[in-house]
């Protein structure tokens, strides 16, 4: 079969088209897939420079998010059968092969049924930024309704379908963007206030929205100052959450501790890495609520780009240069 391999870490053309054996159903509950697209995420690019996950397995095969046809299945699975199109998030970390591929196989319980209204580049596009999103705003985040949630970089993948969900809390969205373009997208999106962070601090702008309170809660999906100056946009007692590492200073952190603020992470491919097969379980039910979601028209995807497998490269350069509204997605039949 046709994929995209990794043979070293370093630039995006260490990614290159070849020629791979089609994998096999080593277990009873495997399901393969002839997959049609494949998305492509920040987390990709940050495998490809580093392989930090699995440094001794090379070559491998990258891409966490993909969407196909159930080709085949082992002995003892139930929950799919040949025919069915699904979604799932499953290895891409540099270790078991992923989806930059014609084929993946796939344990059953990793697998969601498609959204009947979504095409398949469009559901590839999903899992990662999903899940995400879920996980930052509901499990760490534990928003609700009327409160007030500042998302940053609200056109991006994450950041995108985070104001949707919101939303559906029934929660208000403030976000940080970066263009006039970007500002009437989130707000098409449902996002209240759109504050363009090259003009304005986010900080005194939230600040003067929320009448001097601050907001319940800050999603960091950019790290570094953007995370630390967030604890001064938060009200007494709200949360942070972020899905990256970053150091503040220690006049900064005791700002969120005189605040008494709930500091949250989210690595939502913590299960995977770590094997965790029921945490896994329970990301593909957030994959179910989701697609129930998408097919009531109540979570939109907006997809940016869509190149073909063989562009991978390309569409890793795109991701590094930032500013993508949505996402990009590998079209692979």
């Amino acid at each position: 079969m046709k994929a995209i391999l990794m043979n070293a870490p370093g630039a995006p053309e260490v990614l290159t088209p070849a020629d791979v054996p089609m994998p096999d159903l080593a277990g009873a509950f495997d399901v393969r897939v002839k997959l049609h697209a494949a998305g492509v995420n920040p987390i990709d690019t940050k495998v490809r420079k580093a392989n930090m996950y699995y440094p001794d397995r090379l070559p491998s095969i990258l891409g966490c998010d993909g969407a196909g046809v159930v080709e085949a299945v082992g002995s003892s699975v139930t929950r799919v059968r040949a025919g069915d199109e699904v979604f799932f998030f499953n290895n891409g970390l540099g270790g078991a092969p992923g989806n930059y591929a014609e084929y993946a196989v796939v344990h059953e319980d990793y697998l969601a049924l498609k959204p009947g209204n979504l095409s398949m580049v469009e559901a590839a596009a999903v899992p990662l930024a999903l899940i995400t999103a879920w996980e930052a705003l509901i499990k760490r985040g534990n928003l609700k309704g009327s409160q007030i949630a500042l998302i940053h970089a609200g056109a991006g993948g994450v950041g995108h379908i985070a104001i949707q969900l919101a939303r559906y809390l029934k929660a208000r969205v403030a976000t940080t963007i970066s263009s006039e373009e970007k500002a009437a997208f989130v707000q098409s999106l449902g996002a209240e206030l759109a504050i363009d962070y090259r003009e304005n601090d986010f900080v005194d702008t939230a600040l003067e929205w929320t009448e001097g309170l601050g907001v319940n809660l800050a999603l960091d999906t950019v790290g570094g100052e953007t995370f630390c100056k967030s604890f001064s946009a938060i009200r007494l007692y709200g949360r942070v959450v972020s899905l990256l590492s970053t150091v503040c200073d220690a006049k900064q952190l005791n700002t969120a501790r005189l605040r008494n603020l709930s500091i949250g992470y989210v690595q939502m491919t913590a299960p995977l890495y770590f094997g965790l097969h029921s945490a896994r379980v329970v990301q593909t039910g957030i994959l179910e609520q989701g697609a129930r979601l998408l097919e009531q028209g109540i979570l939109k995807i907006h997809v940016s780009r869509t190149l073909p497998l063989t562009e991978a490269a390309e569409a890793h350069r795109l991701i590094e240069a930032g500013h993508t509204l949505g996402k990009i997605v590998l079209k692979i039949v």
